[in-house]
Parts: C-alpha cells; structure tokens; sequence
C-alpha cells in the first residue's frame, strides 16, 4: 500500500456521521441477496408489471413481459420466496401481486432514475 499524503481522518465528523449512517453486515447481506434477485430481467419486469396492473396470473404476465410461461413462473416463485409477491387462487387461476408493504416508490422513483442516471452515464 503506498504511503499517505496526509493523516486520516481528514474530517472525523463526516467518517463519524458516515459510521452512524451504515446498516449492519447482516442487513446489507440481506440488501445485496434482495437487489441480486431483481438484477434478473425477467423477474424486475415482472414487479414493475404488477406494480402497474395490482396483479396479474402467469399467463397475462408472460404476454405483457413477452416471456415464457415457464421464465415468468419462476421468477414468481423465487420473488415469492423472498416475500416481494403474494398470490391469491381464483379457481384454477393463481393471480399474483405485489407482497403487502411492498415499497411502490422503490419501482416508481428509484430504479426508473437509477435507470436515467445510468443512461446520461453510458458512452
């Protein structure tokens, strides 16, 4: 490691405010498994799917996500399991919608501007 310039910190205020600030190592775990389970195409399509319909079955998501039934089926399933899809039987028919509390404003706001910010940064 090459040698410092100068000591550290240089502003212990803004380490110590940043020290308060940080979630735990188990939280952040639990943050990068949640945002490793939407990175998939399929499955971040299908919340902002149901996010704009309130809820939708396997079939009527594989036609808006122009999918297959068999890739929007498991992507339920795995967002199921992590708790961000609930389900309800109408008969035959599973309908699928968004997990009580889910953060609509995650969807809507972050991740549309994350995606507008990373497109002003493509080459």
């Amino acid at each position: 490691m090459p040698p410092l310039d100068h000591e550290h910190p240089v502003d212990p205020d803004r380490v110590a405010r940043a020290r308060y600030s940080l979630i735990n190592g188990e939280d952040a775990g639990r943050l990068a498994g949640l945002l490793g389970l939407i990175q998939d195409p399929v499955r971040s399509r299908v919340l902002f799917a149901l996010s704009a319909a309130d809820e939708l079955c396997v079939g009527d998501l594989a036609i808006a996500l122009q999918a297959s039934e068999d890739a929007v089926s498991y992507a339920l399933k795995l967002l199921r399991t992590a708790g961000l899809v609930q389900f309800r039987k109408a008969g035959r028919v599973v309908f699928y919608r968004l997990g009580d509390g889910f953060p609509h404003e995650l969807l809507e706001h972050c991740l549309r501007e994350l995606l507008t910010i990373a497109r002003k940064e493509s080459p």
